[in-house]
C-alpha cells in the first residue's frame, strides 16, 4: 500500500453518518473507522 492513500472528503462524510447511525453492524462501524483514519485533516 502507498503512504499518500487518503479517502476522499465525500467518502469520509459517508463513513462519519455510519458511525453515528445507532443500527449500524459492528462490521461497517469497523470499515468506517478505517476510512476515516486515512481520511486528510481538516484544516482551522
Amino acid at each position: 500500500m502507498s503512504k499518500n492513500e487518503q479517502t476522499s472528503p465525500k467518502m469520509a462524510k459517508v463513513a462519519s453518518k455510519v458511525l453515528s447511525n445507532p443500527n449500524s453492524s459492528k462490521v461497517s462501524k469497523s470499515l468506517a473507522g478505517a476510512l476515516l483514519t486515512q481520511s486528510p485533516n481538516k484544516k482551522k
